[in-house]
């Protein structure tokens, strides 16, 4: 098939998905589409990219940049905090979120003993971009519709243009391993983990829209949602079946399962379950990642070497032997940059960019300082995500599989603190508190009427 034919089929299926996945119930505001192109660029390429203009990659290209994309982000940014300028409920929602707003100004202060101060700058406003972009969904007239339509419009053109990009567009969609020649599938993004993490993002939320709608729109014609959602799950299973990126496929299915299972009341009730889950869900990984436990087992499940992790434990050894100050850290994403990072990749012929674990990088960039005030975010995170369950909130099982997955993904990927990074931008969607007078406002105008009323101790709510 012609490469010019397949893309006018690939894009008549997503117009089609999109027809499908209509819902005349939802008010979401037009502004929603900030934060959907954020995410799309978050999970593909950025626009330089795109068009052709990045870099070729060298120990110099980090610290670069690109004019074009400084411009769209900036540009997003702004016109998100002009939508956030006009909403009320914005400022209220910032300061139910100490945690999250302490943890961005630590950051930012961190830039003070960065190496490369410029360029942490960048970076820690293209990280605060995250969280305007997460406030422009939850401070929207329908927050549920909103969180919906995100991840919805978002996987639509993410998941069916890989597809295209891997069957028609080799050279963009495929990629080819430097010193052993094997092909690798990125689809629209820049690498096969990078692929992975959307498709874990994206299959995740295929599962609870599948749930949400076959448990509360029993009516056929009601149903053509659902149909959207299994065609969108059934993409992202057949995209794991080539990409091979093993740490978002068994995040997946142990996200999955605990969505699915705390999407039946009598499991999500008794709370005594649900944090039995979510431990099994944490522990078992972890188990068998660091203390050797079930390691046979689980190098005949995924095929990679259990002992090192696919190298893994060798950067983290050899990171930490580069580490700076173990209680500041080497500034905010300071720490893959410069000499550090060209030891690296004279140490490694796959040229790390990350210390492939979520919590060691913290600690390069942040040091024990960040680690504190990660800590801290999980644990009001989980307070948060337990709150929705216990009120039986429609979304609580999404939340509850996002923050689950984050934890377990971190344990061989870095995604905790770092810009756009998909996972990142799902957790504080899950984890972030609304103030519970702005949800009564929004139930007394009829605007949330499709939704349950979540009150938390002290007066606030979250999320969902």
């Amino acid at each position: 098939m012609a490469p010019w034919i397949a893309t006018c089929i690939c894009s008549s299926v997503v117009l089609g998905l999109f027809w499908l996945d209509r819902d005349r119930d939802m008010r979401t505001s037009g502004s929603l589409w900030l934060p959907v192109v954020w995410l799309f660029l978050c999970c593909s390429r950025s626009v330089s990219q795109w068009l052709g203009l990045g870099q070729p990659i060298s120990t110099d290209s980090p610290t670069e940049g690109n004019p074009v994309d400084r411009l769209v982000y900036f540009s997003l940014i702004l016109v998100g905090l002009v939508v956030l300028a006009r909403r009320r409920r914005a400022a209220e929602i910032v300061r139910a979120n100490v945690p999250i707003v302490l943890s961005f100004l630590y950051c930012a202060a961190s830039i003070l003993w960065s190496d490369y101060p410029d360029i942490a700058f960048k970076r820690w406003v293209k990280a605060l971009g995250d969280f305007v972009m997460v406030l422009v969904v939850i401070s929207d007239r329908d927050r549920l519709g909103a969180i919906k339509r995100l991840l919805t419009r978002t996987g639509f053109l993410v998941i069916p243009f890989s597809i295209l990009l891997i069957k028609y567009y080799p050279d963009l969609g495929r990629g080819y391993s430097r010193w052993e020649g094997t092909a690798f599938y990125n689809g629209v993004a820049t690498t096969k983990n990078a692929l992975g993490m959307a498709c874990l993002l994206f299959g995740l939320s295929a599962l609870w829209r599948i749930f949400g709608e076959i448990q509360t729109r029993p009516r056929p014609i009601r149903r053509r949602p659902a149909i959207a959602q299994w065609i969108m799950f059934i993409m992202v299973v057949w995209l794991f079946w080539i990409v091979n990126s093993m740490t978002s496929l068994w995040c997946l299915i142990m996200g999955g399962t605990l969505l699915v299972a705390t999407s039946f009341r009598p499991v999500a009730k008794r709370l005594a379950v649900v944090h039995s889950l979510v431990a099994a869900v944490i522990l078992i990984p972890f188990s068998t990642l660091f203390a050797g436990v079930g390691t046979d087992l689980a190098h005949g499940a995924t095929g990679r070497n259990i002992s090192t992790l696919t190298d893994r434990t060798e950067v983290w050894a050899a990171s930490l032997r580069l580490a700076g100050n173990s209680f500041f850290g080497t500034g905010f994403e300071s720490f893959w940059l410069g000499p550090r990072l060209e030891t690296m990749w004279s140490l490694f012929w796959w040229r790390p960019n990350e210390a492939h674990n979520g919590y060691l990088e913290v600690f390069l960039n942040l040091g024990w300082m960040g680690i504190a005030m990660l800590v801290i975010i999980i644990v009001t995170g989980y307070q948060t995500v337990i709150a929705a369950v216990r009120r039986s909130a429609p979304e609580s099982n999404f939340m509850l599989a996002s923050f689950a997955v984050a934890i377990v993904y971190n344990f061989t990927e870095a995604a905790f603190f770092r810009m756009m990074t998909p996972v990142w931008v799902v957790f504080l969607l899950a984890i972030t508190i609304v103030p519970r007078r702005d949800i009564d406002q929004s139930h007394r105008t009829g605007i949330l009427d499709n939704t349950n009323p979540l009150a938390t101790r002290h007066g606030q709510s979250q999320l969902f």
